[in-house]
């Protein structure tokens, strides 16, 4: 199960992800992304409560990596715990994906990236 719960905080939005991102739930966090990108461009994904990710909710990030990677979207993940973040490394997604330790560390790479 995947909650999913959001927040604007000074001029970054936080989406706070919860539980098991799977094919069943990935739909849900694809469609709060899609959401928030039509109104804001600095996007932190808080994942400290993320317990588990499949290819599908990785397969949501990675649907955003080309608007990333043109700027018109900034998004961090932070708070991931190591079994997450070792399926981003595996996969290299750490690569594309910015990803960090903390919401301050994920503040200051949205500013300057």
């Amino acid at each position: 199960m995947i909650t999913i719960q959001t927040n604007k905080e000074e001029d970054f939005y936080i989406i706070k992800v919860s539980g098991d991102v799977d094919a069943s739930s990935s739909i849900h966090l694809d469609n709060k992304i899609v959401e928030i990108i039509k109104t804001e461009k600095k996007i932190l994904v808080d994942c400290n409560d993320l317990q588990y990710i499949s290819s599908a909710g990785l397969g949501v990030f990675m649907s955003y990596i080309h608007e990333m990677e043109e700027g018109e979207i900034k998004m961090v993940l932070f708070g991931l715990g190591n079994n997450v973040k070792n399926v981003f490394h595996i996969l290299g997604l750490d690569q594309l994906i910015n990803m960090v330790e903390s919401k301050e560390d994920a503040k200051n790479l949205v500013d300057a990236i």
